[in-house]
């Protein structure tokens, strides 16, 4: 599931599947005015294809929050006073399943096993709470304060989110592009502003 822009901006959820008896891989990305290598991947703690679970991302002028079943996974912050390129145009929504072979099978390690075809992918009670561009003078324009996700309770992560969050950060996670000095020796700037 991604949300993208015709120019290239993105938030994604993959799903990267498991060696059996193993966790399930959830990735998430974020591209920002065509700037990629932003992937952050944990271990769920639960087996997705087992039930539903809820998916969301809150996304405004103060960060990018990706959640699971309420539970903040990620969050990427508007760093722009930084020079880091924040997502700003308006995107839509795709849904997909592809042949991630080699990039989500851990570099191909783990081979896709086709027996297992076809692969599905099934929703129920999707909603989306947006405002739909209309051009520069939009209701989803950045001066708009009107909108119930740039309210005040919304710019910041709760005390219970920013533990929830911790959480996750530290038992769950499986790649953080932030902590891969041998990618990045010198790691991006949005790296230590996170929240």
């Amino acid at each position: 599931m991604m949300l993208s822009s015709e120019i290239n901006d993105e938030f994604d959820f993959e799903f990267l599947g498991n060696v059996s008896g193993q966790p399930y891989l959830l990735q998430t990305n974020v591209y920002s005015n065509g700037t990629s290598g932003r992937e952050h991947r944990i271990r769920l703690w639960f087996d997705p294809a087992a039930d539903y679970h809820t998916y969301s991302f809150l996304w405004n002028n103060y960060h990018a929050v990706f959640f699971v079943d309420s539970i903040p996974i990620r969050i990427f912050a508007n760093n722009q006073a930084l020079g880091v390129p924040y997502v700003s145009r308006p995107m839509r929504l795709y849904v997909s399943i592809w042949n991630g072979d080699y990039w989500a099978t851990r570099f191909g390690k783990d081979k896709i096993n086709w027996n297992h075809a076809p692969f599905v992918a099934s929703f129920r009670n999707f909603k989306v709470d947006a405002c739909i561009w209309k051009g520069q003078d939009s209701e989803c324009s950045a001066s708009t304060s009107n909108l119930w996700w740039e309210q005040e309770a919304h710019q910041t992560l709760s005390s219970e989110q920013a533990f929830m969050l911790s959480i996750v950060q530290n038992n769950y996670t499986d790649y953080d592009y932030c902590k891969d000095v041998k990618r990045y020796p010198t790691l991006p700037a949005e790296c230590n502003h996170q929240f």
